[in-house]
């Protein structure tokens, strides 16, 4: 089997000559082009325009885009194995990249594992027809809104921005917060609850809806001055009376309530970037105690048993961390076994708060030059922070659903 003459983000494994194709493009653009940019995006708090550019030359803005819509067909897996690659260069723009990937993935080979009925199917597979093409033929760029500042994200309560029938589409009016990619996408996948007229809004109705920038109705407002992932742009979306066509269904109506129950490893798609993050901590701490820093003064820390103590643990850390990232990532299915979804949610954990473990370590055994922000290390660990904070699977919520589902077997109560 052919080697890759490196090790990725996920570690080793049996890769398909695709993957190994993947990875290798990953690596080039990310040593090449990402990283050298990257204290850029967090500087300005900027958009990483550039890397998308490079990502939509190189066909990764159809990765997931099936084959025979003009995409390079990556499933799940091999998108998870991609992504923690360029994490590895640039959190912003890996973290950015998976709101647009997920939005392919949704209509594609996600929705190809939910039950619909053969209307739904029908309808769903001529939309996305249109959603697909603007993404390979155009290089078109999708965001995944979620959050609105509510329970709703988190799978807990309807979405308050909601959607009203009319002729020929829907009118949606409502408000999201940490936007991602706001002012760079050219669509906006945004969920909202269908608006029945009855006062009684339900998660079942849920609606995914592709919103135009263009659209009448639509703005962006706010500040975007945050601690870490500053080049996400995750600027407030408004959306007053915003007509959006029945083509630009993301999905057919109710059927996204279905998908996130039936594929809970598609909220597992954040992860990635932080296993990225957590190798890019590691490998600046072996390069920094070898002397090897491009730039800095070529002083040798090795010899010193502490300092070899903390990689030992940083690489301890890692390797558990890969070890049950890769794991999740192989058995990702619909419809996963009650062990396969603990696990799934072990993995999420490991990886969100191990990421912030491994940089904070880094930085004490790098000693205080690593606090200089012309070095990379003071930002991952800032944007390694961000990770255990992100809906809809936040640490706090994992460690709930998980302790929840451990203890009380499905419809279970306490008298």
């Amino acid at each position: 089997m052919p080697q890759l003459g490196f090790t990725p983000a996920v570690g080793d494994h049996a890769f398909t000559p695709k993957q190994r194709e993947l990875l290798s493009v990953a690596r080039e653009l990310g040593t090449t082009k990402f990283a050298p940019r990257a204290a850029k995006w967090d500087e300005e708090a900027s958009f990483p325009f550039a890397n998308y550019d490079d990502l939509r030359g190189a066909g990764f803005l159809a990765l997931c885009v099936p084959k025979e819509h003009g995409g390079l067909g990556a499933d799940y897996a091999t998108y998870m194995m991609v992504a923690a690659e360029i994490g590895r260069y640039c959190g912003a723009t890996a973290l950015t990249y998976n709101m647009h990937i997920c939005s392919t993935m949704w209509t594609g080979v996600l929705a190809d594992g939910i039950p619909m009925t053969e209307a739904q199917r029908a309808e769903h597979a001529k939309r996305r027809e249109l959603h697909f093409a603007r993404v390979v033929n155009d290089g078109a760029i999708y965001a995944q809104p979620f959050s609105e500042g509510s329970a709703a994200a988190a799978g807990r309560a309807p979405f308050g921005t909601t959607a009203r029938k009319v002729d020929g589409g829907w009118v949606v009016n409502g408000r999201k917060i940490f936007a991602s990619l706001s002012g760079a996408a050219d669509y906006y996948g945004v969920l909202c609850t269908e608006d029945k007229g009855d006062q009684h809004p339900d998660a079942r109705d849920t609606l995914y809806l592709a919103v135009p920038a263009k659209s009448e109705g639509f703005s962006i407002s706010g500040e975007w001055d945050p601690l870490g992932m500053r080049g996400t742009v995750s600027r407030n979306l408004l959306f007053k009376d915003v007509f959006v066509a029945d083509d630009e269904q993301l999905m057919p109506r109710g059927v996204y309530f279905k998908g996130a129950q039936t594929w809970p490893a598609m909220f597992f798609t954040l992860a990635p970037t932080y296993l990225g993050i957590a190798n890019a901590a590691y490998d600046f701490t072996v390069q920094y105690l070898r002397g090897e820093v491009p730039g800095e003064p070529p002083v040798k820390r090795r010899m010193y048993p502490t300092k070899q103590v903390a990689v030992a643990q940083m690489r301890i850390q890692l390797e558990q961390m890969r070890a049950i990232f890769l794991r999740a990532v192989m058995e990702a299915k619909p419809n996963p076994s009650r062990d396969e979804r603990m696990r799934l949610y072990a993995a999420h954990y490991t990886v969100m708060e191990g990421a912030n473990d491994i940089a904070r370590l880094a930085i004490r055994t790098c000693g205080g030059q690593s606090m200089m922000k012309h070095l990379p290390l003071e930002r991952l660990y800032r944007d390694s922070r961000c990770g255990s904070l992100m809906l809809p699977w936040t640490a706090e919520l994992v460690l709930d659903r998980m302790g929840r589902e451990a203890l009380y077997e499905p419809g279970e109560k306490d008298e």
